[in-house]
């Protein structure tokens, strides 16, 4: 029985050892990457008394204002695991998951939509930066058709990669269309969780606008100018989970203004967006979550079922090795002598009811040392039975 616990042992140890080296070089990997399945996720952020771009159309007629109010922003994104099985091409098979994303930015006090875009795009499941696929496209007029292709993303643009560094990254800025550098500044708690802080800051950068739309902003706000610009100003604010490159919170100043060759500059959007404190709750426990299910995979998995194995694994050794010591005794324990031998030279002690006792001789008479003679009155008439052999000097009579 001992023999069988000590070989299971030693089995079990040597698998958990073979377990707790594969957990980090196989298992790890496979978790540490964006999944095929992730569930949607939707992030709500807000700017409190916001200037922002108006432009109504009715019939033939166009108001242009610049309104000023709270504003609500919905980004909504919806992972397509089928798209990535069949659209993918053969190098990014495995690799990337295609994304599909929707943002609408309303006012808080009316159901009017301020902006919207939409856009499908590929993401590297491991570095969460923008892969290269051509068939990816951004649609930010709401137009019912969208060129495929018609954006080239690049960098960071709606997670940072796991395990991330503490060094600068390149994040997709929509206005500007291509990606700029966001550099890491320190550390923060946010609701628990340590969050890695990136800032990236975008100053005064001319946007390529359509001329149709700078002469109709021209004209009203500018009658005497005739070429204008937008001007885009952007400070953007990443906390993000070093562990999971997830964002738990996001803060973006954004300022807009048409700048005439001619005349005074028009404010056309100033907000400052804030994720709300539901949104971070929900990104902060996500993290955690998440995070947990990589550390336990990758560190502490390996650790537990490391020591667990090298318990295992001495204790069997230590029973299949171990004699058997109750046989051990059994053999080498000599035989129980009397405590007091008997001298030689001593006499026997004798029960003190029998020493007085007379001494009764056997029946038969004395003993004595002489050897009677052979007695010689019996014959036997069976010639098989052979005869008594005749004492000394006497003769044999048949």
């Amino acid at each position: 029985m001992k023999l069988r616990v000590g070989a299971a042992l030693f089995g079990l140890g040597v698998l958990l050892l073979v377990f707790a080296a594969g957990l980090p070089f196989y298992v790890a990997p496979a978790v540490t990457k964006l999944p095929y399945d992730l569930e949607p996720t939707t992030s709500v952020a807000e700017a409190k008394n916001a200037k922002f771009l108006k432009i109504t159309a009715t019939g033939s007629s166009v108001s242009i204002e610049v309104p000023q109010g709270d504003l609500v922003s919905n980004v909504e994104v919806i992972p397509q695991p089928d798209d990535t099985k069949d659209r993918l091409p053969k190098e990014l098979k495995g690799d990337a998951v295609i994304w599909d994303v929707y943002q609408t930015v309303r006012r808080t006090d009316t159901p009017d939509v301020v902006s919207q875009y939409s856009t499908e795009l590929a993401l590297y499941r491991i570095s969460g930066a923008a892969a290269p696929w051509k068939e990816q496209w951004l649609n930010e007029t709401g137009a019912d058709q969208t060129p495929v292709g018609n954006v080239s993303y690049s960098g960071q643009i709606y997670k940072f990669p796991f395990g991330t560094d503490k060094r600068d990254y390149q994040v997709f800025d929509r206005d500007l269309k291509r990606a700029t550098p966001a550099k890491f500044t320190g550390t923060e708690k946010i609701k628990g969780i340590e969050a890695y802080r990136f800032e990236q800051r975008i100053e005064n950068e001319v946007l390529a606008t359509p001329e149709s739309s700078i002469q109709t902003l021209i004209g009203k706000f500018a009658p005497g100018a005739t070429s204008g610009q937008i001007v885009y100003s952007n400070t953007r604010t990443l906390w993000v989970d070093p562990v999971t490159g997830s964002y738990v919170n996001v803060r973006e100043q954004q300022h807009k203004e048409l700048r005439p060759n001619t005349g005074t500059a028009t404010v056309l959007l100033d907000a400052d967006f804030n994720y709300t404190d539901e949104t971070v709750s929900n990104s902060v426990k996500t993290a955690k979550d998440n995070g947990f299910k990589i550390g336990l995979i990758s560190f502490w998995g390996p650790i537990a079922a490391g020591v667990l194995g090298l318990i295992a694994l001495v204790v069997g050794v230590w029973l299949v090795t171990r004699p058997n010591d109750g046989a051990a005794r059994h053999r080498a324990e000599p035989a129980t002598a009397d405590p007091t031998p008997t001298r030689v030279d001593q006499a026997p002690v004798r029960d003190r009811d029998t020493a007085e006792q007379p001494r009764t001789e056997p029946a038969g008479g004395p003993l004595t040392d002489e050897i009677p003679p052979a007695s010689t009155n019996w014959k036997s008439e069976d010639p098989t039975v052979p005869t008594q052999r005749p004492a000394h000097g006497e003769v044999e009579q048949r």
